[in-house]
């Protein structure tokens, strides 16, 4: 069993920053690469930024380059969220590309987080 719990999520003004966290436990056996995804009500989930393990290549969605800067240390990914915009506003899940310790071997599949709600009011 792998779980992703994350926390930081919350209302903030304009232009102010959230730091979202999401740790990852269980049954791990490594880790490829965590990212961050956010889906506004009405509009379908879109990656907000994503690192990889070993190198740390990162990736951001156009919107959020140079505003929002991700993170990983260990099992755990963190998403810095600085000048946030009205925009910005939505459910933030955190997503890892794990290979897991199951019981015929290794198995890799994507697990998400439970979600968490960032609002920006203007």
């Amino acid at each position: 069993q792998v779980q992703l719990v994350e926390s930081g999520g919350g209302l903030v003004q304009a232009g102010g920053s959230l730091r979202l966290s999401c740790a990852a436990s269980g049954s791990i056996f490594s880790i490829n690469a965590m990212g961050w995804y956010r889906q506004a009500p009405g509009k379908q989930r879109e990656l907000v930024a994503a690192i990889t393990n070993g190198d740390d290549t990162t990736n951001y969605a156009d919107s959020v380059k140079g505003r929002f800067a991700i993170s990983r240390e260990k099992n755990t990914v963190s998403l810095q969220m600085n000048s946030l915009k009205v925009e910005d506003t939505a459910v933030y899940t955190c997503n890892a590309d794990i290979i897991a310790k199951i019981s015929t071997g290794l198995g890799e599949r994507h697990y998400w987080g439970q979600g968490t709600q960032v609002t920006v009011s203007s």
